[in-house]
């Protein structure tokens, strides 16, 4: 049940909150998603998981009275949401998009998360955009600069958000169906609900900008230096990608454990894509408890 809070910057945050033991777990959806895309991972943990599951301002049942520019944007709301819900100390779970904004929590908000697991997740180098800067024309594709460059584009942000303005389903199904559920799809009832839950998107091309310019590494790119804030994560994190992935690629998931180094440890999910939930449910369960209550393989060994 979709429940909101007030946070203290005027927005209003919806979550999903399952009861269950001592140790709570934040779980932050990635973009065209919300709260929702978590059902069936919520169902699978273990009872001793309190699991507060959020939409991101934009999302959802959240407000978008201020938009946001930046994954920052993002984690502060975050910051101001476990604030208002007086969690002091807990793991997070970041999906795509989630991933970049629970890693930037985690550097800026020392001491509340304890164990980190990123999953199909945005690179510390960013998601970088090209765009066609309205020509409609591939060739003319460069990489996007700024938030302008990146609302004029026609292949992705004005293809999608058509889909959004005229409530075209079958339009995100299609998009969907190419890149995330390519394997095993949800059945036709949770697909729609699923769909529903997509079309509440407010910042389509924000978040688009916020990926392109995030950039925690040590490394500068074309637009954005590095903050060198992913030196901060001394956590235990686990880097989860499906070995089908269209969406996260080798080379970003690569740039991902160059950069989080010795603290991070990568499980590659078999036959899995961009939505493990739904490609083998199990296995991600499975992984992901282990992590949570051990702290991953790597610390298990050192004991």
């Amino acid at each position: 049940m979709l429940q909101t809070i007030q946070l203290a910057n005027g927005e209003t945050m919806a979550y999903r909150k399952r009861a269950g033991g001592s140790h709570p777990l934040v779980l932050v959806h990635g973009n065209m998603t919300s709260s929702k895309h978590w059902d069936v991972l919520i169902d699978a943990l273990d009872d001793k998981y309190t699991i507060y599951a959020i939409d991101l301002r934009g999302f959802g049942g959240s407000s978008y009275h201020q938009p946001i520019y930046t994954i920052k944007d993002f984690s502060d709301d975050v910051k101001l949401f476990v604030d208002a819900m007086q969690l002091q100390s807990f793991d997070m779970i970041g999906w795509s998009t989630g991933g970049a904004v629970c890693m930037q929590f985690a550097a800026n908000y020392p001491g509340y998360c304890q164990q980190l697991i990123l999953l199909a997740s945005a690179s510390t180098r960013g998601y970088p955009f090209y765009t066609d800067l309205g020509t409609g024309d591939p060739a003319c594709f460069k990489r996007a600069y700024n938030y302008e460059d990146v609302l004029v584009d026609t292949s992705k942000t004005k293809l999608i958000q058509g889909f959004y303005d005229t409530k075209n389903g079958e339009g995100l199904r299609s998009i969907w169906n190419a890149l995330i559920y390519t394997h095993q799809q949800p059945n036709e009832e949770k697909y729609q609900e699923y769909i529903e839950d997509m079309l509440t998107q407010r910042n389509l091309a924000e978040v688009y900008h916020a990926l392109n310019t995030f950039n925690i590494s040590a490394v500068d790119n074309d637009v954005t230096k590095g903050s060198h804030e992913a030196l901060l994560l001394q956590i235990p994190i686990l880097v989860l990608r499906g070995d089908r992935d269209l969406v996260i690629t080798e080379e970003m998931n690569a740039e991902l454990l160059q950069d989080l180094g010795k603290t991070a440890q990568f499980v590659s999910l078999k036959d899995c894509g961009h939505s493990p939930l739904m490609d083998d449910l199990a296995q991600l369960t499975a992984e992901i408890e282990a992590f949570l209550e051990i702290g991953g393989r790597q610390y298990a060994f050192k004991q």
